[in-house]
């Protein structure tokens, strides 16, 4: 344990003396740096690992390599990055460019003999260092909009030899940004029942009044107890408006440094805390992020430093106290908050024993198991981040557990006894989760062994059973059966499902397999004939499409090109 700590100690002292090259890496893109996201910046269920480049609203924009290299990872995906590629460089960094629209010729001729070769459009390679070696300013790609992307732009990333990001900001690629964060929203958050503040023991919102100079106050509150804060703030650069993440956020307790988080780099792996760092049922019911400025159990942050007593203070009856909280942008911009305190008991809040009996309480640190008539449910120990009462409800095939404003650390599994329904029926069957004011089935990811269905999520809520026996639909968009193809470049058809949604799908013309590209957005597969795996005249195209249960639809037609 020792050396361990020590391992640890070294690590973060070796990461405070680290001093990023200024002139290493370019800009990726010839245009003026825009961007519609920031590094680390707060998103679903994790922080944003790079900068997303505005590429003023097209796509196909040159994107060079930020320094020479090779092209050591290629991954191709319908959802996350899309098309991304990875290029390490000699300083033992790696850059990553993603959501592209295609690659440069020669990565472009390696990836799909490789898509040829697997018979599929998705892949991920990790060529030898001397197959793609690439040159300092050589155009290595396009930028697009596939995968999970939102708009056209260029996901850029900077990435030390542990495959952790790091803010590319600090190697000297800038951004315009004149403007001080603005704050939305400050909170309170007594920690206990004989905590309170302005005679509330619950979270409660502050009157927050911005200052002129460009700070905040925030009028004067009552308090007693041990007490957190939190805020909604946001930067936001000169030539964008988007609202961009953070980049330094600390508080001060009557001058007395209390907590503070730096985001210059993380990990993939403890990403998934993002859901402890804000307040997760206020995200999921009014789509705020309020960023606490206290540690809770489970938050193990790398990017949190010089923590005193969780960040939380303890007001005194009878005491004057004031609180500071400062936050910063990447180009030094600041915002201070100052929130005077007077300390004042009220007797009326006292400490109240819960009752840990109730069968539907989950330990943390324990395994959690429910059943009821044919459902049940697994939790793992150390998925959830605090003890708590869990709603556990069975009507008929609906599952209500809890709602979805409790954030996991696992996934747990949901089982489902299928033996009541006809045999039939049982292949058509999947669990679901419902969302929305109407409470529409979203499919999760479900397996069937024998009369047991199971799913994996990290989401409560209400879910239920489902059939599917319907079969996905394809239909032609730029051509028709019979016709002559010789001056298309493309071929186009779109699919869709109306309930559990597309599994996967396969092409042939003349019985030989040719890639596709699915857009899952848009639900189109598209075929480049510069692919040139067409050489007869009369051609017959053939798409086989299946959803997550297994329905599928067969989709045929001929068309004629020189």
């Amino acid at each position: 344990m020792k050396k361990l700590f020590l391992i640890l100690l070294l690590s973060n002292i070796g990461f405070a003396q680290i001093k990023y090259p200024k002139d290493y890496f370019r800009n990726p893109l010839d245009v003026t740096l825009v961007l519609s996201g920031t590094f680390a910046e707060l998103r679903s269920n994790h922080f944003h690992s790079g900068l997303d480049i505005k590429t003023q609203q097209r796509e196909g924009l040159k994107v060079y390599a930020a320094a020479e290299g090779f092209v050591s990872r290629i991954k191709i995906s319908h959802y996350g990055y899309g098309k991304a590629l990875y290029i390490t460089h000699p300083n033992g960094y790696t850059t990553v460019y993603g959501h592209l629209q295609k690659f440069s010729p020669k990565i472009e001729a390696f990836i799909k003999a490789k898509q040829y070769e697997n018979e599929s459009y998705e892949i991920e390679l990790f060529p030898n260092p001397e197959d793609l070696q690439i040159d300092a300013d050589s155009i290595v790609a396009y930028s697009g909009n596939t995968g999970g992307s939102g708009g056209p732009h260029l996901h850029f990333e900077i990435r030390d030899n542990a495959e952790r990001p790091i803010n590319p900001m600090l190697f000297g690629i800038t951004v315009k940004d004149s403007k001080a964060p603005f704050v939305s929203a400050v909170y309170a958050y007594p920690q206990n029942r004989s905590a309170h503040v302005n005679e509330s023991n619950e979270r409660i919102e502050l009157r927050l009044i911005p200052n002129r100079n460009g700070d905040y106050s925030v009028e004067p509150i009552q308090a007693f107890g041990d007490i957190g804060f939190g805020i909604v703030s946001y930067d936001q650069q000169d030539l964008a408006p988007n609202k961009n993440g953070l980049s330094n956020i600390q508080s001060f307790f009557n001058g007395n440094k209390k907590f503070e988080i730096d985001f210059k780099r993380f990990s993939f792996d403890e990403t998934k805390h993002l859901n402890r760092f804000i307040d997760y049922e206020i995200y999921k019911t009014k789509r705020a992020r309020i960023q606490k400025l206290f540690v809770q159990s489970g938050n193990s942050l790398s990017m949190l430093k010089d923590i005193d007593a969780f960040g939380i203070v303890n007001i005194e009856d009878n005491t004057s106290s004031v609180y500071k909280a400062r936050i910063i942008d990447f180009n030094g911009n600041e915002a201070w908050i100052t929130i005077p305190i007077k300390g004042k008991l009220s007797l009326t809040f006292i400490e109240e024993p819960q009752d840990l009996l109730h069968k539907h309480y989950a330990y943390a640190d324990q395994v959690t198991t429910f059943k009821e008539e044919n459902i049940s449910v697994y939790i793992p120990k150390n998925s959830l981040y605090d003890d708590m009462y869990l709603d556990f409800k069975v009507n008929s095939d609906t599952l209500r557990l809890h709602k979805d404003i409790i954030p996991l650390q696992k996934y747990f599994n949901i089982e489902y006894d299928i033996s009541n329904y006809k045999e039939g029926d049982k292949n058509k069957l999947f669990i679901a989760s419902l969302y929305g004011y109407y409470q529409r089935p979203s499919y999760i990811n479900t397996t069937r062994n024998g009369d047991v269905l199971t799913a994996r999520t990290k989401r409560f809520g209400t879910f239920t059973l489902n059939s599917d026996s319907t079969a996905p639909t394809i239909k032609a968009v730029n051509f028709q059966d019979g016709k002559w193809l010789s001056k298309y470049r493309y071929l186009k058809v779109k699919i869709a499902d109306d309930l559990s949604g597309i599994s996967n799908y396969r092409a042939t013309i003349n019985d030989k397999w040719i890639l596709m590209e699915y857009d899952y957005k848009t639900g189109l597969l598209t075929y480049d004939f510069n692919d040139n795996v067409i050489k007869d005249t009369k051609n017959n195209l053939k798409i086989i499409v299946t959803d997550n249960v297994g329905n599928n639809t067969t989709f045929e037609a001929t068309f004629f090109r020189k």
